[in-house]
């Protein structure tokens, strides 16, 4: 399989003088996603965890509702030789599924995590983000642990510094997963495929995300059944809309000095004057 991470010359220039080196960067390549042999999207992703991604990708685009709708799933790598560059995720659909599939099929062709590129209406674009469960409760501490959790992990980043990630950490196990791409939806939906994969109750943990919050990642992580989502960067405002709408608990903006909370705070013990707080924010 391509390898994640390439090795490039390059020079570096400082105050100091310049100097030749290497440069390790990010791979990228076209991934398709193949259900019952009709393609369903192209995106330009980092050719690891490529199943977690197939799983995670049908999942929070609706294509499937639980694992028990993919009967089969296989990655074939196509190089210059094959007259086309990149990755296929080849799913076969169970007969249910697949039947639905023709109903709705469409190609996307987009760029690098391009989440919403060959939707056909505005009305899909903004579609209501999942229902999700109450889950429980996390305390500002557990929430900055898991923030701080998060770097050190990021293995791809280190060599790059031109990757995204998307994890999962709970109280009792720390940081259970992380999936990095170079598209911020990418590694989200290969994060949810991972967690969907080992059966893993997502109401338990918080999805933690090194990117924006726009409305895809809230709805990707209601679809994923996870109830608090923390971002280091801030949210869109439709993204706070439908994470109100939804349910979801959005942290954003947390940082080593702190985070904000812009929806349902009740999940989250601030440690003193909880009634006054949650009712700012309600």
């Amino acid at each position: 399989m391509i390898p994640p991470v390439a090795r490039v010359a390059r020079v570096a220039v400082t105050p100091s003088g310049a100097a030749a080196g290497e440069r390790a960067i990010p791979e990228e390549t076209p991934v398709a996603i193949v259900h019952n042999g009709s393609t369903y999207a192209v995106m330009m992703a980092t050719p690891a965890d490529l199943e977690d991604f197939g799983y995670g990708f049908s999942l929070t685009e609706g294509v499937i509702g639980a694992l028990s709708d993919v009967e089969q799933i296989e990655t074939l790598e196509f190089d210059e030789a094959d007259g086309a560059v990149g990755v296929e995720i080849r799913l076969w659909l169970n007969e249910a599924r697949a039947g639905e599939q023709i109903t709705r099929r469409r190609q996307i062709a987009g760029p690098t995590g391009c989440g919403l590129c060959g939707v056909e209406s505005l009305e899909l674009a903004v579609k209501p983000a999942r229902a999700v469960p109450e889950g429980r409760r996390f305390t500002a501490a557990e929430i900055s642990r898991a923030v701080a959790s998060l770097p050190p992990a990021q293995r791809l980043n280190h060599e790059t510094r031109a990757v995204h990630a998307a994890a999962f950490w709970t109280p009792a196990d720390g940081l259970v997963a992380v999936r990095e791409d170079v598209g911020r939806h990418n590694a989200l939906d290969k994060l949810v495929g991972h967690l969907v994969r080992g059966g893993r109750d997502a109401g338990q943990g918080l999805v933690l995300l090194t990117s924006r919050v726009s409305i895809e990642m809230v709805q990707k992580t209601a679809m994923l059944g996870a109830s608090v989502l923390v971002a280091v960067s801030a949210p869109t405002a439709l993204a706070v809309r439908t994470a109100e709408k939804a349910g979801v608990t959005l942290v954003a903006i947390a940082r080593d000095d702190g985070f904000e909370v812009f929806t349902h705070p009740h999940r989250i013990e601030f440690g003193g004057a909880e009634q006054e707080l949650v009712a700012h924010v309600g």
